[in-house]
């Protein structure tokens, strides 16, 4: 029976709260940002975020070592080899990727408004997929080839200045342009950390929990480096807490909680339902817009978003269905080799050169708690 929260299934459950939060941290980073003249640092934002991330992860995990003990070793003694030892040092390369990503998102809502935000930034698809093609060799098919086609082509329609608005737009010019570009650096990031950390799991025995531990870890270094080298001046006069208000620690809380639901929905969810919560998101971002920061909506805009939730849409739609195929796809044996099964029901199994060959589904072998991508996709959002 499928995992319940009050008699509802943990799928549907996850995939609201990941509808909700896709659609409040960037209402959220963008009005923490804009609501006053005095604005934070935005990398004490993402060190706080990581050091939240690793308590709640590490929780986790403990409570999870907790439930399957190992006699005659200390729980601290083992939970300090599973996060420090093996090969841990390979989420250093993904946690400086993140970092550097989250810092950019902050840099890029204070540039663009929430809306424009929140649908440019879904071209992370398009770069995690090129980097799972160059990376991992991943085959992605027609149709995810055409929902990629597809959310270039709308990501490029909402760019477009209105009629009304190109005036306005041509005064401070500036400001979209490096915001696209701060949002393509960081779909960049995003995607080459999301193919290495989907390869580091596939190859690991270690959990998502744990996993993600040694990412937050890791992850506080490059952040306190950007706390200390590129706001440090700023930070040492003025304070860590400097400009700091409910609305910050509210966007704090929600890219700490992200990378968390993810994970739950990745465990829970297929990418079918996942790209829906993330094109209901994109709705209610673009509609809260209008209303909290005056957006808005142009008809250049409303086919350019149309067109990136259809290929959300697709892509999730594409990709379940490759790995629905996948999983049906017997190994190939040679059936000259091939032995009848037992009648007890064993699985057929062939015999050469006195090996065993089993007969058996393509992805069933484990890959991490949890891990159950379809497709090119990271921990984080």
């Amino acid at each position: 029976m499928d995992a319940q929260v009050f008699g509802v299934p943990l799928k549907y459950v996850s995939l609201v709260v990941l509808t909700v939060q896709n659609s409040l941290l960037v209402l959220v980073m963008r009005y923490s940002r804009v609501s006053t003249n005095v604005q934070y640092y935005a990398s004490t934002a993402v060190l706080l975020s990581e050091l939240t991330k690793f308590a709640v992860c590490l929780a986790l995990a403990v409570r999870e070592r907790l439930q399957s003990p190992t006699p005659g070793q200390p729980l601290l003694r083992r939970l300090f080899d599973d996060v420090l030892g093996g090969d841990s040092w390979k989420m250093m390369i993904p946690a400086g990727l993140y970092t550097i990503q989250n810092n950019l998102q902050y840099a890029a809502v204070t540039l663009l408004d929430a809306a424009t935000f929140q649908v440019t930034y879904q071209l992370k698809i398009l770069t995690t997929a090129l980097c799972a093609v160059l990376m991992l060799g991943t085959q992605l098919g027609r149709m995810r080839w055409l929902a990629l086609v597809l959310l270039t082509a709308g990501v490029a329609l909402v760019q477009l200045p209105s009629s009304d608005g190109a005036a306005a737009r041509q005064a401070s010019s500036r400001a979209p342009v490096l915001g696209l570009l701060t949002v393509g650096l960081a779909c960049v990031l995003s995607g080459l950390a999301g193919v290495y950390f989907e390869k580091v799991l596939k190859g690991s025995r270690q959990s998502v929990w744990l996993r993600n531990v040694q990412l937050s870890l890791f992850s506080t270094v490059p952040a306190l480096f950007g706390v200390l080298f590129v706001d440090g001046r700023g930070v040492r006069l003025d304070g860590f807490f400097y400009g700091y208000s409910r609305w910050t620690c509210a966007a704090i809380l929600c890219q700490a909680l992200g990378g968390l639901i993810v994970a739950v929905v990745v465990k829970y969810a297929d990418n079918i339902l996942k790209g829906f919560a993330t094109s209901i998101s994109i709705v209610l971002s673009c509609l809260a817009s209008v209303w909290l920061f005056g957006f808005r909506i142009t008809p250049p805009f409303v086919v350019g978003a149309a067109l990136v939730i259809y290929a959300t849409y697709l892509y999730g739609a594409a990709s379940a269905a490759s790995a629905a195929k996948a999983k049906l796809t017997p190994l190939p044996v040679a059936t000259a080799d091939l032995e009848e099964a037992d009648s007890d029901g064993d699985d057929v199994a062939g015999r050469r050169g006195g090996q065993t060959i089993g007969l058996r589904s393509i992805g069933s072998g484990g890959i991490g708690e949890g891990d159950r991508r379809d497709g090119p996709a990271g921990p984080r959002s």
